[in-house]
């Protein structure tokens, strides 16, 4: 299975006997997968028939299936007699045509006009023989939600990609700065000393203690491990097949807590405008996956 949208639209238009049943399948991004189905009267019964076959096509996201049926149901068209109606139509005129002195005179066309003598009624679908009919416009409705799918998740990822490889750039324009901020860190702690010590003799080991605490509190270099690795493993991740969304979205979730960790350590102004645009690029690259499925 390819990597996939959740976003997409098809429609599948099948004809047999006089009548056209059209198929719509509309997807958008969703958490779960939330089937809602839109069906003609009297079609209840193959609602889950339809069920079963979005969910062999989706994971997760929100797909709506919309039916509809048009055409000639003269087939389908039956006409009752009411024939203990018509009776009691016809006494009562014999009945009426007595009492007042009257000539009767009836015939079927005009019993037949009086109401409830004919009934027309709509026989149910077979929806044994209806069902391949429909399957196969739902088949071809799957089909073309399932290219345009196809064809987004391509352009989603491409564009993950390009972000990824902004992302790794500003990571490493961070990861070079760190020795000019420990030289910075380290002179600035032997600037503060002298001037608060004056001509007092700074013991070399003591100063050697204070900058290696400093240095340990401000190291990032585990930090920067962990998002080099979690960038290796989006990246593959993006190389493989199925649903993939929510580990991207698990490792953006990742790649943030690493970078507000840097951020916190680092008391720089540089770090922290580039910080700022790496969390820009997770926030830019979270909305994207959210499409993913």
């Amino acid at each position: 299975m390819k990597i996939r949208s959740m976003t997409g639209f098809g429609r599948g238009v099948t004809t047999r006997g006089g009548r056209t049943w059209t198929v719509e399948v509309r997807s958008v991004n969703n958490r779960f997968l939330d089937v809602k189905i839109k069906l003609p009267r009297d079609y209840n019964e193959v609602e889950e028939q339809i069920r079963k076959q979005v969910t062999t096509s989706y994971l997760r996201g929100r797909v709506d299936v919309s039916v509809s049926v048009t055409g000639d149901f003269s087939d389908l068209m039956d006409v009752q007699v009411d024939h203990e109606l018509a009776r009691k139509y016809k006494n009562a005129m014999v009945e009426m045509a007595a009492t007042l002195g009257l000539g009767f005179n009836i015939n079927v066309g005009t019993l037949s006009g009086y109401p409830e003598v004919l009934r027309r009624e709509q026989k149910k679908e077979d929806m044994e023989q209806i069902w391949p009919v429909l399957e196969q416009a739902l088949s071809k409705a799957l089909e073309g939600c399932e290219q345009m799918r196809l064809k987004e998740a391509k352009a989603l990822t491409d564009d993950l990609r390009e972000r990824i490889t902004n992302f790794k750039t500003i990571l490493d324009q961070i990861e070079s700065r760190i020795p000019t901020i420990r030289e910075q860190k380290e002179q600035a702690l032997n600037e503060r000393l002298e001037k608060l010590l004056g001509t007092v003799d700074l013991d070399p080991q003591r100063l050697a203690q204070e900058v290696a605490i400093l240095a340990d509190k401000s190291d990032v270099t585990e930090e920067l491990v962990r998002l080099k690795s979690h960038l290796e493993q989006f990246s593959a991740f993006l190389s493989e097949s199925g649903g993939i969304g929510r580990k991207l979205d698990f490792l953006i979730q990742e790649l943030l807590r690493e970078v507000n960790t840097i951020a916190s350590k680092i008391n720089d102004a540089a770090v922290a405008h580039m910080t700022v645009e790496l969390k820009s690029e997770l926030e830019k690259l979270r909305e994207q996956v959210q499409n993913i499925e």
